[in-house]
């Protein structure tokens, strides 16, 4: 038995199996590839779940991490540490926010988006204001709170009464606007939908949720957390487009592989979670807020959200070509940037289809019920898009002849 099968029988029998992993264990990754166990090279083309941000091993965030690690790890939330300080002020800067929230992932600062906008309503005592709007198909995290706004039914079930929220069809404004009330406390959207189908947003739809929201009363609160920190060419998502949103989430990207989330508010709100309404024992610590610093500082100097849009278009640019050579195959492509969905033909499992890339030494994840999402490194190639793009071709021609002859 090889070392990679040992290893993942262990995991079998000792791990909780509420995830279905592939029978694959990874021991080792330099910039946009992994090694498993046995030694068998992988080409990385999901980065963790849009995570790894600055590839595997960058050795600018690997020194940062160990330095940090020597000097201060967490000194908890009764105190100060320089690191989480920096980190705010620089996030603030970048993005025109005013006020930062530090946790330890995406589920956790779309937590806190979500008792932020009650509890604002609650301090100025309009109790009333619970509810939420929110979109089929989104995903916003998996403890109570962030499961009720996520929008695949799937998910929810056996987990009992959650909410309230009402899900709407994504870049419905008429829908959005029908579902509005006085006991609505936001509107939480993603500008790209990632978990549900590499989707984006409608053009001025997030800018009809803004007009609603006030309208309204309401808060708008935009889920940055897979379209941050620079995946989509620019460092948020929404960047650029005016919608003046009152709160985001981050998190994935940010720490390039170490946990950290956050959620950036205007000064509006930053009394609105007032002390021991809302806290973290790991949030903010040293060691993830300075790797956060050294992904931010990676970003500069490698000019990687540039890259972002260069290489997003080349991928884009391939994955087109795909859909043209095999359309019987292949309905489209989606996305922007280094976020991308290759949305398949009815009948062809996209489980499948990733399990094949996997034997073919490439990895990407699923997308909804159809897509294949990719969502590499930001340092990732254009020779390592390309390889990764032609052993796609060489999967999907497979299929391709099986429908000829079938």
């Amino acid at each position: 038995m090889s070392h990679n099968a040992e290893l993942v029988a262990l995991a079998r029998s000792r791990l909780l199996a509420n995830y279905k992993p592939a029978p694959i264990v990874f021991v080792r990754g330099r910039g946009c590839e992994l090694f498993d166990a046995d030694g068998r090279r992988y080409l990385d083309l999901c980065a963790g779940i849009a995570v790894c941000s600055v590839g595997h091993g960058h050795p600018v965030l690997a020194r940062a991490i160990a330095q940090q690690a020597a000097q201060l790890m967490h000194v908890s939330n009764y105190f100060y540490n320089e690191q989480s300080i920096r980190l705010a002020d620089e996030l603030c800067r970048r993005t025109g926010f005013d006020r930062a929230f530090f946790c330890n992932s995406g589920t956790e600062a779309n937590e806190a988006l979500l008792k932020l906008a009650r509890h604002h309503f609650y301090a100025r005592g309009d109790v009333g204001r619970q509810r939420v709007v929110a979109f089929e198909n989104a995903f916003h995290g998996r403890t109570l709170g962030a499961l009720s706004m996520t929008g695949t039914a799937k998910y929810r079930e056996g987990f009992g009464q959650l909410g309230p929220v009402t899900h709407v069809p994504f870049g419905d404004g008429q829908a959005v606007e029908h579902a509005m009330g006085p006991d609505v406390c936001a509107i939480i959207v993603e500008a790209l939908q990632g978990e549900g189908g590499v989707t984006p947003a409608p053009p001025g739809f997030l800018a009809h949720l803004r007009q609603l929201a006030d309208a309204h009363g309401a808060l708008l609160v935009v889920d940055e957390v897979q379209t941050g920190v620079g995946r989509l060419g620019r460092f948020l998502a929404t960047g650029g487009m005016g919608i003046g949103a009152d709160a985001i989430s981050l998190a994935k990207g940010l720490g390039g592989g170490f946990p950290i989330g956050a959620m950036l508010t205007t000064e509006r709100l930053a009394g609105a979670l007032p002390p021991g309404s809302h806290g973290s024992t790991f949030g903010g610590n040293a060691l993830a807020c300075a790797a956060a610093l050294a992904v931010l500082r990676i970003l500069d100097e490698q000019r990687l959200m540039e890259g972002a849009r260069a290489k997003g278009d080349v991928l884009g640019a391939l994955l087109r070509q795909v859909v043209h050579d095999l359309p019987d195959v292949c309905e489209g492509t989606r996305g922007e940037g280094l976020l991308r969905g290759l949305v398949l033909r009815e009948g062809i499992a996209s489980r499948d289809v990733v399990g094949r890339l996997q034997q073919a030494g490439v990895l990407v994840i699923v997308a909804g019920e159809r897509v294949l999402r990719f969502a590499p490194p930001l340092v990732v190639s254009e020779a390592e898009l390309e390889e990764g793009v032609h052993a796609l071709r060489k999967v999907l021609s497979g299929y391709s002849s099986l429908r000829a002859t079938a």
